[in-house]
Parts: C-alpha cells; structure tokens; sequence
C-alpha cells in the first residue's frame, strides 16, 4: 500500500467512516459536480487530468479564480447534501507561522 493510500486509510478509520477508494472519490466527484452543471472540462481539471479535446488543449485558458468558483459552487451543494452547515466567508484560511 502506497503512502497516499496508507494516509487515506488512516483518515477513512479516525473520521470513523466505511472504506472508499481514492479513485472511487474522485468518480463520486466527477459525478456529483454534474448537479451544479461544472463544465466536464472544468471537473478534469480540477482531477489533474490533462486536456483531451483540441479545443480544451489549444483553446481553453482557467484561471485559478474560475477554478475555484466552481468548486466553491461544488462544495456548496455537497455540504448542502450533508445537511453541513457552510463555512464563514474567509473561515479556515492558511496563514503564515512563524
């Protein structure tokens, strides 16, 4: 077992939750994100994937801001889902330690 996945174990038996796999994460990601109406485009990257059609390969620029507003919009709904409430505005943010 990788490091990743030793890590992802861990957190899966400390959160007390049922065995995912990381790559059944990513498919319930790739699929919940179409209840928003994210862009396919948009969900590959977001997954690292590369660009697979010309026109995401030579015609489509993402910034970092479009990016996260769509998975802000995605997170939004899944905590929605979940009955979670949602997080203040600038809650959480990293800062620098000394």
């Amino acid at each position: 077992m990788g490091g990743a996945n030793q890590a992802h174990t861990k957190a899966l038996r400390a959160a007390g939750l049922p065995h995912i796999t990381l790559h059944g994460l990513r498919r319930s990601f790739g699929t919940l994100s179409e209840w928003v109406e994210c862009p396919v485009g948009v969900v590959a990257q977001i997954q690292g994937h590369k660009p697979s059609a010309i026109a995401e390969k030579h015609y489509r620029r993402r910034p970092l801001d479009l990016l996260r507003k769509w998975l802000t919009k995605i997170e939004g709904w899944m905590l929605d889902e979940a009955g979670i409430p949602q997080p203040e505005p600038g809650a959480g943010r990293l800062r620098v330690a000394k």
